[in-house]
């Protein structure tokens, strides 16, 4: 039986819990740059005993094209892996291990974030009924997201070299590997669905010809610091900013499928709404996330078996009795750095400030009280 609060070994990474704090975008980087403020935030985070056996960074942008969300931080140049080191040392200084997670929003940003005032990019040039988070006046303002241009054919194998870079950046900065954010409607999802992928092309229609970026991006990750330090985040059902597909179990099983022969250090999978209703559905059917799981493992598949969304203790141990590996914890872990002390002890949690999520100092960030306070 696995133990919640066990060591285990996850690709090149040993962690001491099953427990993961969940990529959160917290919007305080301006600049783009990594800051002392998110160093001590993380490090808060990153006790073996207290906090989680791993923490995947909040989303992080691999290209200009890439933003969609202000003050988030990147990690195309120099100037953001000289940056991010600090906050890879605070974790590292307290025992913890850390990955970052690799983000090209796509259609989900705002003229206003793009180079010149440019058009965000898509699969398709479809609007998607969705908002993103401008500051204005330095508070956190959510509006539409800006009509996408549709990617040309040419401009493809550039973005899939972008995010073999930034992976070989997060290394260079200190990581102990990556997180390819395929998930919740930002572009790589925005390619596997029917709903925002219009395209006539080889990389529009079938499935399989859907999944192609997401293959050829995973697999230029993995050629270039290797699958046991590569991991990637799928939503099967999420409505987040408007991902739809009428067919998600075969498209997923062959996501999946593709990944199998990876040898990836993990797939973290967001079950149900993300951040919402875990029995959420797209399709006339259920989803089937044993199936999928079992699907993976019929293809030759070996990664841990990450699960995400709305978990506590109970839930927790019933998932890792049922074949999970590790278990990822989002909101908890902003308001309880010691999260994993907390659920060991049947403790009592704080709340979250959601006024505080996102942008802003110190205040809902870093100062939340400890059990040992």
């Amino acid at each position: 039986m696995k133990n919640l609060f066990e060591p285990c070994q996850v690709g090149a990474m040993a962690l001491a819990n099953r427990v993961v704090m969940a990529p959160l975008t917290r919007n305080r980087a301006p600049g783009g740059l990594a800051n002392a403020r998110m160093a001590v935030y993380y490090g808060q985070r990153a006790h073996p005993q207290q906090g989680a056996g791993l923490i995947v960074s909040e989303a992080t942008a691999i290209s200009p094209q890439a933003l969609g969300y202000a003050d988030v931080p990147g990690i195309w140049s120099a100037a953001h892996v000289e940056a991010w080191k600090q906050v890879t040392a605070a974790v590292h200084a307290q025992g913890g291990k850390i990955v970052m997670q690799l983000w090209h929003v796509g259609r989900i940003s705002h003229t206003s974030l793009q180079t010149g005032g440019q058009a965000p990019v898509g699969p398709s040039a479809i609007a998607a009924k969705s908002k993103t988070v401008l500051l204005v006046d330095g508070q956190a303002t959510f509006v539409d997201t800006s009509t996408p241009r549709a990617l040309d054919l040419d401009e493809l194998p550039g973005i899939v070299q972008d995010y073999r870079v930034a992976a070989k950046n997060a290394i260079a900065a200190g990581f102990d590997g990556i997180e390819v954010h395929a998930a919740n409607g930002y572009l790589i999802d925005q390619f596997l669905r029917a709903g925002s992928n219009h395209r006539s092309d080889a990389y529009g229609g079938s499935i399989e010809n859907r999944t192609r970026f997401l293959a050829e991006v995973i697999q230029a990750v993995c050629t270039e610091i290797g699958g046991d330090r590569t991991g990637i985040r799928i939503s099967p059902v999420t409505p987040a900013n408007d991902a739809q597909d009428e067919q998600p179990q075969a498209l997923f099983e062959q996501v999946v499928r593709l990944l199998a022969p990876l040898n990836l250090a993990y797939v973290h999978v967001i079950e149900g709404s993300t951040g919402g209703p875990r029995d959420h559905q797209q399709g006339d059917t259920a989803f089937d996330y044993a199936a999928l799981h079992r699907t993976y493992t019929q293809a030759g598949g070996h990664a841990a078996w990450m699960v995400n969304n709305g978990y506590d203790r109970a839930l927790a141990e019933q998932s890792l009795a049922t074949g999970a590996d590790l278990v990822a914890f989002g909101k908890p872990f902003i308001a309880n750095p010691d999260l994993t002390a907390r659920l060991r002890a049947n403790s009592a949690l704080n709340t979250p400030d959601r006024k505080t999520f996102y942008g802003g100092g110190d205040a809902g960030y870093t100062d939340y009280p400890t059990l040992n306070a």
